[in-house]
C-alpha cells in the first residue's frame, strides 16, 4: 500500500527521476539539502541540491522499474523503501534502498539513504538460490 501525503510532490519528483534517469532535470531539492548516504562497506555525506545530483546521476544512469515501493509519510517527511531493476549495458541489475526524507517548503531538505548495493544478474541468481 502507498500512503502519499499531501506536500511530497518533490517525493513524487524525484522518484519519477529516478524511474526515468532525469536526475538532472529534477527539482526536488531543497538548495542547502543534506544527503547522508550509507552504501556496502562505507558511509559518506553531500550538502546542496548540486551535489545530490552528481551523486544520484551516477547511481540512477538508467531508466528503470520498481519492482517494490512503499511510501510511509512520517512527521516533517516520508520514509521510501524499493527494489529497483534495471538493465546496464545489456545486464539485468536490482538494488534495494530506503530514504528516510526530510521535507521543508515543498522540497527535500535532507535524505538519509540506506543503499544494499547494485547486483548484476548473477549475483541476483545467487541471491535467489540461497533463498531456496
Amino acid at each position: 500500500m502507498t500512503k502519499t501525503p499531501p506536500e511530497s510532490t518533490s517525493v513524487d519528483r524525484f522518484l519519477t527521476a529516478i524511474r526515468t534517469a532525469t536526475i538532472d532535470s529534477c527539482d526536488a531539492w531543497a538548495d542547502d539539502v543534506v544527503l547522508d548516504a550509507t552504501v556496502p562497506n562505507w558511509r559518506f555525506h553531500r550538502q546542496g541540491a548540486d551535489q545530490v545530483r552528481d551523486t544520484y546521476r551516477d547511481w540512477f544512469a538508467d531508466p528503470g522499474t520498481f519492482e517494490s515501493l512503499v511510501r510511509f509519510p512520517v512527521d516533517g517527511g516520508e520514509v521510501v523503501e524499493y527494489t529497483l531493476t534495471w538493465v546496464e549495458a545489456g545486464v539485468p541489475h536490482a538494488a534495494h534502498h530506503a530514504h528516510i526524507l526530510g521535507l521543508r517548503n515543498g522540497r527535500i531538505s535532507s535524505d538519509t539513504v540506506l543503499c544494499g548495493g547494485r547486483w548484476s544478474a548473477s549475483m541476483l541468481a545467487e541471491m535467489e538460490a540461497a533463498d531456496a
